[in-house]
């Protein structure tokens, strides 16, 4: 089935979950599903940007609050400019008027899984590496934002991805956003 956006509205929508749920994916999807600019800039897009490497990025914001505001302002820029998915860590959280929230989960190992298949290396690696990085996150947005990021009870929609595909979860998210008259059938 197709959606759009009812005219003359605006739809903005947040998706966030942690390394490996399939944030980047699901909101991808969805935005081209949506003919909606897709909005994700996170700290890998920061390290491309400057050339540092997502772990130099990560070492540097445990002492620098200064990328984890820059990723967040922009973000919220961007989004804020016109129709889109954002999708990041924070996008619920920082993304106050978005019309829906969505929360993508998984379970530590599922999420390792992924994350190896996407990017190689060792299994017990990116383990320990996705458990630090989990830790030093939800550290850093306490301190930065006091958010706790293992809150996500106010959003719209939870959805544990270990459940389902990618396409199936575009899907839930679309009949969400019909259910709710902020897309319509076409």
């Amino acid at each position: 089935m197709n959606y759009s956006i009812p005219a003359g509205k605006k739809l903005r929508i947040a998706i966030s979950g942690k390394s490996g749920c399939g944030n980047t994916t699901v909101s991808t999807m969805l935005a081209r599903r949506l003919g909606v600019s897709l909005i994700n800039y996170t700290f890998r897009n920061l390290a491309q940007d400057t050339g540092l490497t997502l772990a130099e990025i990560i070492e540097r914001a445990k002492t620098d609050d200064s990328y984890d505001r820059q990723v967040d302002t922009r973000q919220v820029e961007l989004a804020m400019e016109d129709s889109c998915v954002l999708g990041s860590r924070l996008a619920v959280w920082m993304l106050e008027k978005a019309d829906l929230k969505v929360f993508l989960l998984a379970d530590e190992d599922v999420r390792a899984r992924r994350i190896l298949n996407r990017e190689g290396g060792n299994l017990e690696e990116i383990k320990a590496f996705t458990a630090m990085r989990d830790r030093e996150d939800s550290q850093r947005y306490r301190q930065l934002y006091e958010i706790d990021n293992n809150d996500y009870s106010f959003c719209q929609l939870i959805i544990d991805t270990a459940c389902h595909n990618p396409e199936e979860i575009v899907e839930l998210i679309l009949q969400e956003l019909h259910q709710r008259g902020l897309v319509e059938t076409c």
